[in-house]
């Protein structure tokens, strides 16, 4: 499936570092949101790009913006890899059905069993207003979301 800029994001409820459930939709009328998949926790470029964000969470969590970044691993690994770089935003379990969300933002990586780097920005209405879709080794430039937020304002 491939989205477009205007298309209504796929709405979803998955289960957070924490094991509570969080739902895109909930976020509608109140906040733009950031949904960043990541491949694999604890490996190289996820950690980096996480942590680049963890570093200048101010700039993506506000009033006005939440950060939820989703991976197929389980949330029990979830939960120890936030807990071990520090990651106060949420990190989503899209790991049953195994990657079904990723695959209705058209991120998933039959081969490798896990989402490519997909970051997408949904406004406030539910609307999709930028998307970028990097492979599974490349990473994504923290100045684009940025700049995507910043349109929003």
């Amino acid at each position: 499936m491939t989205l477009s800029i205007g298309d209504a994001a796929p709405d979803f409820t998955l289960k957070n570092q924490h094991g509570e459930d969080v739902t895109l939709s909930s976020f509608r009328g109140d906040k733009n949101v950031v949904l960043v998949f990541f491949p694999f926790a604890f490996s190289g470029i996820c950690t980096g790009e996480l942590c680049e964000i963890r570093d200048n969470l101010g700039d993506f969590e506000t009033e006005h913006a939440e950060v939820l970044a989703i991976s197929c691993d389980h949330f029990f690994s979830n939960r120890a890899f936030a807990d071990r770089d520090g990651y106060t935003f949420s990190i989503l379990s899209d790991f049953w059905p195994h990657g079904d969300v990723s695959r209705a933002y058209g991120t998933f990586n039959d081969g490798a069993g896990a989402p490519n780097r997909g970051a997408f920005v949904i406004d406030r209405e539910g609307t999709l207003r930028w998307q970028v879709v990097n492979g599974i080794g490349d990473a994504r430039n923290l100045a684009d979301y940025r700049a995507a937020l910043a349109d929003l304002a």
